[in-house]
């Protein structure tokens, strides 16, 4: 009795998973990791703008400086004459001719004071505009500092789910990931133009073992919005690496309007592949696979772009 009592307390056995469980443990985990990644872009990006952002503000600095020197001359000018003079040194300046004269010269000084005046403005604008929008892209940059963080965090978890994930197919089925067949795409076929260089560049990547890489774009691993860039790159066209990005950087087509060359975008711009004709796509699947050609149906398309 004692024995059966504590055979009903003792963890119930669970049988190993099924190979298509684990892949689809292992697809839900790389999508998610791509998730990140085609984040992680968009954030890179993001960065390189606010750079340029503050170069820029800098740089509009300088002439509001120069401003400030004339007007700074001025001012120190009439002070000086002022006090060297007294109150009186001024006014006895311009009193000392005809009616129409003074007239001109009273004119002349208030001028030169609005001149004076206007500048200081000019260059106390300037510096609270840049002081303000200085201070905007500090938050800014320590908001993408902050994120960077994050997502780095949460790539690492994911990195190491699909480990364990890859190590339990290893210890079942012999393989932790899917091999790469060299030449597998088969020949490029030939297309003119810009288009049919992107899409020798895709041929070229998919028939030698190139795996997904984090943020990469070639020459050996890919990300899928790493891989198109690379590709319209070669093509003398440049695109963000960012799928989304592509996506506003395109121009918007049907799918009865698709070229070889042309962008297909999934997963609500989560991923994207180049199309290369015949219903066919070459895209940087996902972690752990090598670059393939495969059906544009894979997925559902969110949307195609065409590179401008």
């Amino acid at each position: 009795m004692a024995l059966a009592l504590l055979g009903s307390l003792a963890p119930a056995a669970h049988a190993a998973p099924s190979e298509s469980e684990l892949n689809k443990q292992i697809e839900t985990e790389s999508n998610k990791l791509e998730d990140i990644t085609e984040s992680f872009n968009k954030l890179r990006l993001d960065i390189a703008k606010t750079a340029a952002d503050q170069k820029k503000l800098q740089a509009s600095l300088a002439p509001a400086k120069a401003q400030l020197l004339v007007a700074s001359a001025q001012v120190d000018t009439i002070a000086a004459t002022t006090y060297k003079q007294g109150r009186v040194g001024p006014v006895s300046a311009v009193l000392g001719g005809e009616r129409d004269s003074l007239i001109d010269r009273m004119s002349y000084l208030d001028q030169i004071t609005r001149a004076n005046q206007r500048d200081i403005n000019t260059f106390t604008e300037t510096t609270e505009t840049f002081a303000d929008r200085q201070a905007a892209l500090k938050v800014t940059q320590d908001k993408q500092a902050a994120q960077l963080k994050e997502l780095e965090a949460r790539k690492k978890k994911i990195e190491a789910d699909i480990k364990k994930l890859r190590a339990l197919r290893t210890q079942a089925y012999g393989s932790p990931t899917e091999s790469a067949s060299s030449g597998a795409a088969g020949k490029a076929p030939s297309i003119s133009g810009s288009a049919g260089v992107a899409v020798d560049y895709a041929y070229a990547a998919a028939n030698k073992p190139a795996y997904y890489g984090y943020g990469d774009s070639g020459p050996n691993t890919y990300d899928c919005s790493g891989l198109t860039s690379a590709a319209w790159k070669a093509a003398g066209k440049s695109l963000p690496h960012n799928a989304a990005a592509q996506y506003s950087a395109t121009a918007r087509i049907t799918k009865a309007q698709l070229k070889p060359g042309d962008l297909v975008f999934y997963r609500s711009l989560g991923h994207v592949g180049l199309y290369v004709g015949g219903g066919m796509i070459i895209d940087a699947s996902r972690e752990g696979e090598p670059v393939k050609k495969r059906s544009m149906n894979v997925m559902t398309p969110y949307g195609y772009g065409r590179v401008k």
